[in-house]
């Protein structure tokens, strides 16, 4: 079991943002940082799409947050708090967790997974001109469970830096996928992909 599911004690969101470690310095620390977390994921899904979104976001909802979460807080975190957390954070370990919380909702976890369907996409508003001509972009590569409405896993990259076809390949090896089918484009119809003694090789392309 990932490390992160083993730390939550229960199945809700909360518990398993208390499992990312935080790697800030304690000197100064206002507000935990699974309560940061939290603002964030609550105030992305309320349509937040910016530092100071978020911020009006939590001055917004403080008063019923602190309260429902037992919290004494005197004021709601900045947009310079998201900042300067944002730059701490471990995003692994947080997709790890957002990962390990999709599966443990799922009635007999990842045995239940017969299929996953791989997309890669473009983050919209990330591509930029580069010196030679090209483009270079953030890139997200996602792997969906198209039976059961969700994504299991999600891993974003650089181009330049990485290649989508590395990262599916890290996301795949982070799952226990025995008899699992994986569903992907014709860039992944490669021999190199298939080098694990674990897979049968594509089937068609």
């Amino acid at each position: 079991m990932p490390e992160t599911a083993a730390a939550a004690t229960d199945l809700d969101l909360i518990s398993y943002l208390k499992a990312i470690p935080d790697a800030r310095m304690r000197r100064g620390v206002r507000f935990p940082a699974w309560y940061l977390l939290l603002v964030a994921v609550l105030g992305i899904l309320s349509r937040c799409q910016s530092l100071r979104d978020l911020e009006r976001f939590a001055r917004r909802h403080h008063v019923v947050l602190t309260e429902a979460l037992g919290l004494d807080l005197r004021r709601p975190p900045s947009d310079s708090s998201f900042r300067y957390f944002f730059l701490q954070v471990d995003v692994a370990e947080l997709c790890a967790a957002i990962r390990d919380l999709t599966i443990a909702q799922i009635p007999g976890g990842a045995a239940d997974l017969d299929q996953l369907v791989c997309d890669g996409k473009t983050l919209r508003g990330s591509i930029e001109p580069t010196s030679g001509g090209g483009s270079a972009f953030i890139a997200q590569v996602t792997l969906y469970s198209a039976a059961l409405g969700v994504a299991i896993a999600q891993a974003c990259y650089a181009t330049g830096e990485n290649h989508e076809r590395a990262v599916l390949k890290k996301l795949l090896g982070e799952l226990d996928l025995e008899g699992v089918l994986i569903q992907a484009d014709a860039l992944h119809t490669q021999q190199p992909f298939f080098g694990s003694s674990r897979s049968r090789g594509p089937t068609s392309c």
